[in-house]
């Protein structure tokens, strides 16, 4: 029981702390009204801190990332087949949470004069495109406004060094001390944010009103009873499509042990071991669930999928921007599937993803907060669906690997 306590304190004492900062900002700023504004030069300081790390982690993470990924070479079809797959699902969950936020706006009811995005537009033209993806100048990556170029340009970066091989080794491994050194600065950073963090709720509460804490209440409803939703039915169909119908009750006798373990540790890495152990249980060929699962563990996040879109809708929302329109839905889902299959590959990949939401869309520097607050809110019952969804994408692997009878031998 004691280890039980200490594991649950180590995984989840710092988000209590900062739920508890939050919730006496808020209280706090309900009481003041607009005299808790004199708080918000320390909830200022996190937000300026927080954006001053954001283009050198994005860097550093990404590039060392991808110039460390020698296995790629060896892959081959599962990893064309994987990758497919994770995209696949991970579009599904996106568009689920699109319907809903449609339905069901969470942002709805907050009304704020004044206050609106920077640049604001549509990405409804090519050359709107083309400026969200490449910059002018090489010194304009230099700047939060242009995170997908920066994430782009770190890409190839990690790519160039990668084909090198040997050669640039010595690069690689300064690219790779400077990523850890970015990570350690976060967490360095991280130890002011319940001040801040608690600083800048009490300036939005006095500011915009108590009813801001009920879009949060209200987006906690929606994104929980979308993503429970799609955890047992879109799991099933999954493990439906993969077996042909024959595996569903299997795959579920087998998967409530990672299922909770994923939501009481919050990390698919540390659900990875009884992810494999329940694969080899369910029957998934050994080369292929050893190759999924713990890539799965790292660029596949259903739950992040499924939380970009309800960020993006609470954003605008907030702003009190329309989201309709095919081009603003497309949008939605690249940058959610982008976050959720891509960029949760990357050490600090949330943080990235918040990031790329605030410039891509013109917001002020200010949503970021407000949208890395639903990120931790969320993070249990994401980090659930992360974990399951890489043990039916396995099933799905094998499926299209090894014909439709895999299942039936396997249990031969």
């Amino acid at each position: 029981m004691t280890d039980s306590r200490t594991g649950l304190l180590k995984n989840y004492g710092f988000p209590v702390i900062l739920l508890i900062s939050i919730a006496v900002g808020s209280t706090i700023g309900a009481l003041m009204g607009k005299e808790a504004l004199v708080f918000k030069p320390l909830g200022d300081v996190f937000i300026n801190l927080m954006f001053m790390i954001v283009v050198p982690l994005v860097f550093c993470t990404i590039t060392n990332a991808v110039a460390g990924m020698s296995s790629l070479k060896r892959l081959g079809k599962v990893l064309g087949t994987t990758i497919s797959i994770f995209l696949i699902t991970g579009v599904i969950a996106a568009v689920l949470m699109l319907a809903a936020v449609v339905l069901f706006p969470p942002a709805q009811g907050i009304v704020i004069e004044g206050v609106a995005p920077q640049d604001f537009e549509p990405l409804n033209t090519a050359e709107q495109i083309v400026k969200a993806f490449t910059v002018e100048d090489f010194a304009d990556l230099f700047s939060r406004r242009h995170i997908l170029p920066l994430i782009i340009f770190s890409i190839l970066m990690g790519v160039s060094l990668n084909a090198l091989g040997e050669k640039a080794r010595p690069v690689v491994n300064i690219v790779s001390i400077l990523s850890d050194a970015m990570l350690q600065l976060v967490k360095i950073v991280m130890y002011y944010a319940p001040i801040g963090l608690g600083a800048y709720f009490a300036t939005l509460v006095g500011d915009f009103g108590p009813q801001l804490l009920g879009s949060y209440a209200r987006a906690m409803i929606i994104y929980h009873t979308v993503t429970f939703a799609y955890f047992f039915i879109a799991f099933s169909v999954y493990a439906y499509i993969s077996t042909d119908g024959e595996g569903i009750a299997r795959f579920w006798k087998n998967m409530i042990t990672p299922a909770i373990t994923a939501l009481a540790t919050g990390s698919s890495n540390a659900t990875l071991p009884v992810n494999l152990e329940a694969a080899r249980n369910i029957g998934v060929p050994e080369d292929i669930r050893n190759m999924v699962l713990p890539l799965g563990a790292t660029i596949h996040m259903e739950g992040s999928c499924l939380s970009g879109i309800l960020k993006i809708s609470f954003l605008f929302g907030f702003y009190g921007l329309s989201f309709s329109g095919v081009n603003t839905f497309a949008t939605a889902i690249a940058i959610a599937a982008l976050s959720g299959v891509v960029l949760s590959g990357i050490p600090g990949g949330g943080l990235v993803g918040e990031m790329l939401i605030v410039s891509l869309y013109g917001f002020p520097p200010e949503a970021f907060p407000i949208i890395a607050t639903i990120g931790f809110l969320v993070d249990p019952a994401a980090t659930m669906v992360n974990a399951t969804g890489d043990t039916a994408s396995s099933m799905l692997v094998a499926r299209f690997l090894e014909g439709k009878n895999w299942f039936r031998k396997a249990q031969g």
